[in-house]
């Protein structure tokens, strides 16, 4: 007879599976971890959980996480150079970005990239905020740092092209992103080598 976890901790472990990048091992590693937590340590993180929605909100100018509708730390900024705007897919992006330590300028968050298999399409991405924010901030350039492949390619030339009709210079990322990589994964020296090594796009 095939041993079972109870209803409870298998649910838990069900769950953990479901993260990008945890297995059927890990997820019962980590269910195992936290039964072993004192009890006002499984409430702090299930109240966390249930309050990420609510306290993790959109920055109302470039899209990034900020906390309960507020602006951004980047944008909120006034250190950074706000002529100078790097368009992302997601929010995860920027901090890739950021660990690099050599951009100044600040985001903008689309919001994935066009995929007519999954049906997503120019309607379901934050472009025409991003030509507001042209207008408005007085903007010289946008870097378009999407992943290189296929659905990103044809996003950037999208978003490059609607761009020009704003006499703004664009760039993109080169040297240093791997052809078909996800730029989600690249490490803070790969991504100052292909800040550094950006070019018109």
């Amino acid at each position: 007879m095939k041993h079972e976890y109870p209803e409870g901790f298998q649910n838990l472990i069900n769950l953990l599976k479901t993260l990008p990048g945890v297995g059927r091992r890990t997820a019962e590693r980590m269910a195992f971890s936290m039964l072993k937590w004192p009890p006002e340590k499984l409430a702090e993180f299930g109240t966390a959980i249930c309050e990420l929605r609510r306290s993790t909100t959109s920055c109302p100018e470039c899209g990034n996480l900020s906390s309960s509708g507020s602006l951004c730390s980047i944008c909120a900024s006034s250190s950074r150079d706000k002529t100078m705007i790097c368009a992302v897919e997601e929010s995860v992006q920027i901090y890739n970005i950021e660990q690099s330590g050599l951009f100044k300028g600040v985001y903008h968050v689309i919001g994935g990239k066009l995929s007519p298999l999954e049906g997503k399409g120019i309607g379901d991405l934050n472009i025409k905020a991003l030509l507001k924010r042209i207008e408005i901030q007085n903007v010289k350039e946008v870097i378009i740092a999407f992943s290189s492949d296929v659905e990103g390619q044809a996003t950037s030339i999208y978003i490059a092209e609607e761009l020009k009709k704003k006499n703004v210079h664009v760039t993109r990322l080169a040297q240093g992103l791997p052809a078909g990589s996800d730029i989600s994964y690249a490490d803070s020296a790969t991504i100052a080598a292909a800040l550094h090594g950006r070019r018109p796009l």
